[in-house]
This record gives structure tokens, C-alpha cells and sequence, in this order.
């Protein structure tokens, strides 16, 4: 079929595709709107390849499916055979259906001789985001194996750097970086679940690209099983993003007539990684079944009780938290059947009339009568051998024929592709909620999934275990409106689209350590917006670190997202008290701006330094909230430039945060000069004027001692106070009290030119 090469633009962002003689389009250009662009043949013509020495007749081109039969050489866009035979399809576009202004296309080919169709669906949003989801059917009369269906990005002629992410349990998405060059860079999961080692995003940019410069581009696959995103450069190309699913032999057969649709890739751009960011966040905000309320602040009971579930505990722990402005009380592991630790009962779905003689409504009506909506943890996936269920259905587990997969965490994973297994957890989970009032589910994923296969066939199943999940997640949510639910995977090692499209949140790390959750925080939120973050304030020492923290910097470094508290508060001292008080008020009058604002992250010098921020509103209205971070090995710190506002518009700070002046306010590290400022501050707090306010500035601060940073900054144990490996640092002096009825002060550590601009702060910063 001929047609004119497509131009689809929206949300800043511009795709073409070019008709190819031997397949499906190519993928001519993607990246900032072309805008009019007049001749699109001439474009394209420029970007036919030349015809080399030693090479093809016909130049093989990136298309939506580059096949062998294309000339195609690199990773093929499909693999599959039908009994070792038709390998290499070559397809033919017979439809096109783009109406014209639309930035959507729907894309229809067919090979007849290998029984095969192939529906590309492609198109732009309103952020920009670049999307693809291709549909294969078996049209022959025999059986057809998919073993891989990829989608593919074309990658800007600058792109010379990549970035990913991993990690592991308590360290999940810690940035990694290394040069393009020429063959293949993949990164795979077979997990079952991405993993906590998993990327939530590949790109690539030009040479040195950051937050808030050079031209940068990613893939994400929004699926939450077996999964692979690559790189790929040829000497002959600049080279192209690929995200699919990781199929295991014979796990996807069609029948005739049957489909296969690979999982949708959304791919983002922007000049630093700032802007692409803020295309994902803009997209997921924009979504029908985005959370529209403000986030309910949370108190999760995991880590301050464990498995004691103790009534009188858990109601003077309601008490507590309700008189801080929680919003929301979390029921964690250990309230079902014989759950008495992590070894045994999972799967036996029904309150435990041992621990609970009247069910869940005392603890459910104490919390209900205090104002806050309850929520209960569940891990329906999971099952432990030691429990009913698995003694009543052993055929319910995944697993290889005759035995059972390694155990992690003591469980196995039950076969949500069963049809009786799923009907199970579905009449279970729907009984609990419809029997009290329930709000809220933490939904847990324990393990990672080993040997996973069906008990009955023996065939691989972790594709169909995953649609599995998702038809249970959409069917609850139908029959409970307004119930929300939190993924949660050993921490966070399922962050992905596909299950935040029926999830309301992700747990972002079971390490609640804020110095680890800095780095974790900063890189999900590539994709992640933080309002879908929990992001929560632990004990003074972390349960997975050790460390010790102050609570301002605890309770600081949580404020940007899905607010709440994971430690036992009920014997807090006054003084702890009234510092958290303060932050859980700081947040609920912050997070309407903070949960709609855009996301900006500094480009400092020091590899562990940060400054991160959320941009709010537009002018002449726009702020920005700060929080800055120094964990410098030198002295003095060095500097970071802060993306800000523009003249004139405020900048608020928490837990080290500043403001400043000009379009680019100057954050002036600490280093030895903090200490003397800390110094300077006490010594005004003692005499009652205000810290590091200007002359002439009015509105004396409150002493709190609470929020002063110790004299050495804040060390891990072992440590001696004041060693620079770990500082944090309270960039600028500068405060207002505007948020407690003072006045405004000029900062003194900026180039302010005489502007007078607020930073907001708690008490004591």
C-alpha cells in the first residue's frame, strides 16, 4: 500500500513515519515538534541511507518491525516459527487509518504465506509521550510460537551516553552510566516481576547529559513480569531504544485466530532529564483513575508493632497517630489465620478469631471514630507451604513437574492462572472488604519468581499469571469504588505502568532510610510522579541500615510525596512529638502544590549532592519547594545551581532547603561556613532574634532544638560527629515566617538583587 509519510505532533513531541517497500514504517524522526514541516517526502528522503561497499543492495531502515526481510540485521522486532518453519516473515501494509490532525495511527499488515497479521498501534499524548502496542494474530491453520514481539524507538544522531537503574532489596534504582557504542546493551529481567535490580528506564542522550541539560531519550515497558529494554548502536546508525516481553519457550502459542499483544512502551524525550520526567508525570496526572484527592496521610503499623498485634497497642497507636493529622490507618502482616510470623499461613485468607474474637470492627471503629479510614495488608499471590491452602490445593502452586521451586521468604507463589486459584483469592479478598470498612488494600509481593510454570501442562506462566493479576486487581476495583490499593514488592521491585495503571501507589523501598531513599526517590521518579510514592518517616534508627537520623531530616526527606509515618509513635517524647506535628501539618498544606507542581532536580558538581524541587503553578504565581542535600567527601561543599522559578516568585524549603533570587538562584554549600552559620543561628535563637535573618528583617524565630541539624551533621554510627562523609547541609540562611504570620527576610547566601523572597520553612529551620 502507498501512503504519504505521517506526521503525528502533540504535546511538544514529533513522530514520522515513512512508507517502506519491504515491511512496516520506518521510523523516520522522533523528538521537539517540527511544527510545519511542509515537504514531508523531501524529510524523509534525507534520511534514506546510503548504499555501501561490502553491504545490502537495499539499505536496511529502523521500522516499526525491522525484520530480516527488510535487510534488517540487528535485533529483529519479532522472532517465532510454526514447527521450525516460516522464520522470517516479511509483512505488507494493507490499511492505514490516521485522520488527518490526528496524532494516533493504526497501522494494519499482513504476510499471508506465514499466516500471519500485525496490528502497530502508535501514537503521541498530550504530554508528548511517545506510545506503541503491537497486536500479532495467527491467521494460518496450524499453531504459531511467539518468542519475541519488540517495539522500537529511533535515537537522536547526539545520543552517546546511556543511563539505567538498579540495584537490589533495600537499594532499589541507583543510577548507572556508560558510553553508547556500537552493539547491544540489554537489560533483562526474568523475575517474574521487574525486581529491585530492575530499570524503570533506559535512555540515552548526548555525551554528559543531566537534569537539566542535554537532549535525552527513554523506553519504559509499562508490564510487570519478564521484561527486557536495550540499546542498540551499528556502525551504520545512531541507534534505537527496544522494549519487549521476555517469553519462555511454548509459553505463548497462538491457535488459529488467536492474538498475542505485547505490552505498551512509552517513550519520553526532553533537553535534560527534568523535561522527560515531567512528560511521564504530566501523562499519569492526566489519567481518569489518577488519584484526584489529596493524598491521605498514612501510618503503617509494620514497623512499629511487627506481627504483635496487641489491641489495646494497636488502639493507643490510633490515638496517637490521629492526634497528628494521619489520615489513614494501615493494618500490616499478621491479622489473618494462624499468621503468627513469616513462615507459615499465607494464603489462609480469613481473620484470625484468636487475635480478633470480634472480627476487625473493634480496631476498624476505633479507627473509623477517630476521623482516619482503615486499610489492611494483604499478599494474595503468595502462599506458604505450611497453611491450609496449600495443603487443600498443592496443584494451586507454580512449579515444575513433581516438585517445588526454591523458596524465598518461606513462600511459593500461588497460580493465579488457575481458574480455580484466582476465584479463591477473589471470593476471599471481596468477602474481607465487604464485611467492614475497608479503604485502602496494601497489595505485598514477597518474592521473586523462580521455575514458574503450570502444575497441570508444565508450561511456562508467567505471562498468563500476570494478566491474571491484572484481571483481579480491575475485577476488586469494580466491585469496591473508590478502594485504593498499593503496590508493594519486597519493597520496590514492581514500579511499573502496568500495575500503577490499577494501583493507586507504589511502595518505593522497604529501606526507609533517608539518606538511601534520597538516590531512590530522585531516580523513580523518572517515570513516577510523587504523589503515587510512599514516602514515609521510620524510627530514629533505621530497622535496614542502622543508621541514625535526626527527625527533621527524617521527617524532611518523606515531605514531596504519599506522606506517612512507619515507627511506633506512641511513647513519643513531647519534644518528638511536636517536631512531627509539625511536618505532617507542613505536608498537608504543601501537598496540593507539591502533588501538581513539576519536578525539578539540580545538576550539582558532587556525585552526592542533590537539590530536588517542585515547580507550582505558572507566572506570576510560580514557587518553588526545596529540598537540598550535600554528602560531600570534601570541605568546604562545593555548589549547586538550582533550577528556579524566575525573579520575583517564592522559594520554599524543607530539611536542608533553601531559596533564592534569579532565574537560577545559586545554592551556596555549606561546609565549614554552615557550621559557622549553625553557629550564628543558635546564638540568635539564644537572644531571640532571627536566624540568619538580614538586618532590619522582623519576627523573631521560636527556639526549637528539635530542628537544628547536631554541630557535626549527621553521622552513622561508628562515625565521629563532624566527619564530612555524610553532611547534610542547610544551603542559605534565608527564611520567612509568612507561613506562621512573620514577614519575609532576603536571604543572605544568595545573589538575591535585593529581591525579597520567602522560604518557608518549619519552625527552628
Amino acid at each position: 500500500m502507498i501512503f504519504e509519510p505521517l506526521h503525528l505532533s502533540r504535546g511538544g513531541t514529533s513522530v514520522v513515519l515513512e512508507p517502506h517497500p519491504h515491511g512496516l514504517p520506518a521510523l523516520t524522526y522522533w523528538g521537539p515538534d517540527l511544527g510545519d514541516t511542509g515537504d514531508l517526502v523531501a524529510l524523509a528522503a534525507a534520511q534514506q541511507p546510503q548504499r555501501v561497499s561490502g553491504g545490502i543492495d537495499v539499505p536496511a531502515r529502523l521500522t516499526l518491525l525491522p525484520l530480516q526481510s527488510a535487510g534488517w540485521q540487528g535485533t529483529p522486532g519479532l522472532t517465532g516459527d510454526r514447527s521450525g518453519t516460516h522464520l522470517y516473515p516479511r509483512f505488507t501494509v494493507v490499511s492505514v487509518d490516521c485522520p488527518p490532525g490526528s496524532a494516533a495511527a493504526v497501522i494494519e499488515a499482513r504476510d499471508d504465506d506465514a499466516g500471519l497479521a500485525l496490528t502497530a498501534h502508535v501514537g503521541l499524548t498530550a504530554s508528548g509521550l511517545f506510545t506503541q502496542r503491537l497486536v500479532l494474530t495467527n491467521t494460518g491453520d496450524d499453531e504459531y510460537e511467539v518468542r519475541s514481539l519488540a517495539l522500537f524507538f529511533p535515537l537522536h544522531h547526539t545520543a552517546a551516553e546511556v543511563l539505567d537503574t538498579t540495584g537490589r532489596h533495600l537499594r532499589e534504582r541507583s543510577p548507572q552510566r556508560h558510553a553508547l557504542t556500537a552493539g547491544t546493551y540489554a537489560r533483562t529481567s526474568r523475575r517474574g516481576r521487574p525486581g529491585a535490580d530492575a530499570t524503570v528506564l533506559l535512555a540515552a542522550g548526548a555525551h554528559g547529559f543531566g537534569f537539566e541539560h542535554g537532549r535525552v531519550q527513554g523506553v519504559h515497558l509499562a508490564w510487570s513480569g519478564n521484561q527486557q529494554v536495550l540499546v542498540e548502536k551499528t556502525p551504520a546508525s545512531a541507534g534505537f531504544l527496544a522494549a519487549g516481553e521476555v517469553l519462555s519457550p511454548r509459553e505463548v502459542v497462538l491457535a488459529p485466530g488467536e492474538s498475542y499483544a505485547t505490552p505498551e512502551a512509552i517513550g519520553s524525550w526532553g533537553e535534560g532529564l527534568n523535561e522527560l520526567a515531567a512528560r511521564f508525570h504530566r501523562d499519569l496526572r492526566a489519567r481518569p483513575s489518577h488519584p484526584q484527592r489529596p493524598r491521605p496521610v498514612t501510618l503503617n503499623t509494620w514497623e512499629a508493632v511487627y506481627f504483635d498485634l496487641d489491641l489495646p497497642r494497636l488502639l493507643a497507636l490510633a490515638d496517637r497517630a490521629a492526634s497528628l493529622g494521619v489520615e489513614r490507618f494501615v493494618l500490616d502482616d499478621g491479622w489473618f489465620r494462624g499468621r503468627r510470623d513469616d513462615t507459615s499461613s499465607l494464603g489462609d485468607w480469613y481473620v484470625d478469631e484468636t487475635v480478633w474474637p470480634d472480627g476487625l470492627a473493634p480496631i476498624i471503629d476505633h479507627v473509623r471514630g477517630l476521623g482516619m479510614e482503615f486499610g489492611l495488608w494483604f499478599e494474595p499471590e503468595m502462599v506458604n507451604p505450611d497453611s491450609d491452602l496449600a495443603r487443600a490445593h498443592p496443584d494451586w502452586i507454580l512449579q515444575p513437574e513433581g516438585r517445588l521451586p526454591l523458596p524465598g521468604r518461606q513462600q511459593q507463589v500461588l497460580d493465579l492462572g488457575n481458574p480455580d486459584a484466582y476465584a479463591y483469592i477473589l471470593e476471599r479478598m471481596d468477602g474481607i472488604l465487604s464485611a467492614d470498612d475497608i479503604a485502602y488494600v496494601k497489595w505485598d509481593h514477597n518474592r521473586d519468581l523462580l521455575e514458574a510454570a503450570d502444575e497441570r501442562t508444565g508450561h511456562a506462566a508467567v505471562h498468563r499469571h500476570v494478566l491474571a493479576l491484572y484481571r483481579l486487581l480491575d475485577e476488586l476495583r469494580r466491585r469496591h469504588p473508590g478502594l485504593e490499593i498499593e503496590s508493594c514488592a519486597s519493597g520496590g521491585a514492581r514500579v511499573d505502568l502496568g500495575i500503577l495503571a490499577r494501583t493507586d501507589r507504589i511502595w518505593t523501598s522497604d529501606c526507609i532510610d533517608p539518606l538511601e531513599r534520597l538516590v531512590n526517590q530522585k531516580y523513580t521518579g523518572l517515570v513516577v510522579p510523587p504523589e503515587l510514592m510512599g514516602m514515609h518517616v521510620g524510627g530514629p534508627v533505621s530497622h535496614s541500615t542502622g543508621r541514625a537520623h535526626t527527625l527533621p531530616f527524617r521527617a524532611g526527606t518523606a515531605v514531596f510525596g504519599h506522606y506517612g509515618i512507619e515507627w511506633d509513635i506512641s511513647d513519643l517524647t513531647d519534644e518528638e512529638y511536636a517536631v512531627l506535628g509539625r511536618y505532617v501539618g507542613l505536608h498537608r498544606s504543601w501537598r496540593r502544590d507539591l502533588h501538581r507542581g513539576t519536578v525539578v532536580h539540580a545538576d550539582p558538581d558532587g556525585p552526592g549532592d542533590g537539590c530536588a524541587g517542585r515547580r507550582v503553578g505558572g507566572p506570576p504565581a510560580s514557587a518553588l519547594r526545596v529540598l537540598a542535600y550535600g554528602l560531600e567527601r570534601e570541605l568546604p561543599a562545593r555548589s549547586a545551581d538550582l533550577p528556579g522559578p524566575g525573579p520575583g516568585h517564592a522559594v520554599h524549603g524543607a530539611a536542608g532547603g533553601a531559596g533564592g533570587g534569579a532565574s537560577r538562584q545559586r545554592a551556596v554549600a555549606a561546609g565549614l561556613a554552615a557550621v559557622r552559620a549553625r553557629r550564628r543561628a543558635a546564638a540568635a535563637v539564644r537572644s531571640g532574634a532571627r536566624p540568619g535573618g538580614a538586618p532590619g528583617t522582623r519576627a523573631a524565630a521560636r527556639a526549637d532544638p528539635a530542628h537544628r541539624v547536631p554541630r557535626g551533621g549527621l553521622t552513622q554510627p561508628g562515625r565521629r560527629a563532624g566527619s564530612p562523609a555524610l553532611r547534610l547541609s542547610r544551603r542559605g540562611r534565608g527564611c520567612s515566617r509568612r507561613a506562621t504570620g512573620g514577614t519575609p527576610c532576603r536571604p543572605r547566601a544568595w545573589p538575591a538583587a535585593g529581591a525579597r523572597l520567602p522560604c518557608h520553612v518549619p519552625p527552628g529551620w
